[in-house]
């Protein structure tokens, strides 16, 4: 009995003891939900990680055959970087970076590089999207400027469309006493009262609340969008789709979302129509694509936005102006002569209001508009 005993505790003892099997540090790289890729002394790709390989849009047997200057131009920053943690033997971080190249289009980067002792010469790169984090707060004050539209919208419907109608109504009565000379005038008065008004009603949709929802398939919307705009405000001109066919539904209010993108088509149509250069090459194209892993924090709360469903709206036009593009979203900011400036305004508090974002990228001969909205879930499901 007692040799069972010592037995008994000897095995427990080399249990304990027992170190674990060494963890494949590739394989720990690989499940790291950040791009991250090995660079040689040469600047060759040596290994990416599978959120690299959707970063550069390459997989791994591709990038492997790749320096990072078919990436990116020779005058990047990132080089400097590079050089200088493999000159210190040091780690150097850098936000903000531009990562443009014709093969690739990444914005608002922060870069994380640090040298390998037991490599010599060869770096790792960690890369982190700062986009989607400024897109939330863009979005935020997208919303701020929304509700402040809608609270004025609210106080002149209150306050000045009964005064209107009234001061509409004395320039009727007006009208058949007064001379035809004066008859102008009370014309004058009437048209200018149907065109404050007619502000008013534009002005008070921010004050609307987001309607029933439902499951939403988006390329009905957007073939229901292009047969209006190529009836239209794109008529003639050049529209192609580029869809992806196995995306989940949207959970969204089908005429806002038809509202939304139209509105996109036809501002797309109205650039190109506006520039001579554009016009005969004009096109617009509609895209969607389902991005994984797309999940926002909600700040002060455990709650995650899955927005992983993209609708892009492409046009080949002249661009928006730089002035113009950080406050393209902002209630009566319009590059139009004719423009109110509430579109755009509008189009943003409508995909707020699905819990989605909207971005814009451009510059000369491209602009996108991109919308990331949610999907469909269980628990939208069980609401039916």
């Amino acid at each position: 009995m007692k040799g069972v005993v010592s037995r008994g505790r000897i095995a427990l003892v080399e249990r304990l003891t027992r170190r674990p099997a060494p963890i494949d540090a590739l394989s720990v790289l690989s499940a790291v939900p950040v791009p991250v890729v090995l660079l040689d002394p040469q600047d060759n790709f040596r290994y990416a990680n599978q959120a690299a390989e959707q970063f550069f849009g390459l997989s791994l047997l591709q990038l492997g055959q790749l320096h990072l200057s078919a990436l990116l131009p020779d005058d990047n920053p990132l080089f400097r970087i590079v050089a200088q943690v493999r000159a210190s033997e040091t780690t150097i971080s850098d936000y903000d970076l531009h990562l443009e190249s014709p093969r690739l289009n990444k914005r608002h980067i922060s870069v994380y590089v640090t040298s390998l002792p037991e490599e010599p010469g060869c770096v790792l790169l960690t890369l982190q999207d700062g986009s989607a984090a400024r897109a939330l707060d863009r979005q935020i004050a997208y919303r701020g400027a929304a509700r402040s539209v809608s609270g004025m919208a609210a106080i002149l419907a209150h306050e000045v469309k009964n005064p209107l109608s009234g001061i509409r109504g004395a320039a009727q009565l007006l009208e058949p006493n007064v001379l035809p000379a004066d008859r102008e005038l009370t014309d004058l008065i009437r048209d200018e009262a149907d065109r404050i008004r007619e502000l008013v009603d534009r002005m008070e949709v921010f004050g609307e609340r987001a309607g029933d929802r439902r499951p939403v398939n988006i390329h009905r919307v957007l073939e229901h969008v292009r047969r209006l705009a190529q009836s239209g405000v794109a008529a003639g001109m050049r529209m192609t789709e580029q869809y992806d066919p196995s995306l989940p539904s949207v959970w969204a209010n089908r005429d806002q979302l038809v509202q939304v993108l139209f509105n996109l088509v036809k501002n797309a149509a109205e650039a190109i129509e506006g520039d001579p250069q554009s016009r005969e090459r004009g096109e617009i194209t509609l895209i969607t694509a389902y991005q994984h892993g797309m999940r926002l924090a909600v700040a002060g709360s455990s709650q995650r936005i899955h927005l992983p469903l993209i609708v892009t709206v492409r046009d080949n036009g002249p661009g928006i102006s730089d002035d113009i593009r950080p406050h393209l979203f902002e209630a009566f900011v319009t590059s139009k002569s004719t423009g109110s400036g509430l579109g755009l305004a509008l189009v943003a508090k409508i995909v707020g209001d699905h819990g989605g974002l909207i971005e814009v990228d451009s510059r000369p001969g491209r602009t996108e508009f991109r919308l990331c909205l949610p999907v469909i879930t269980e628990s939208d499901g069980e609401g039916q």
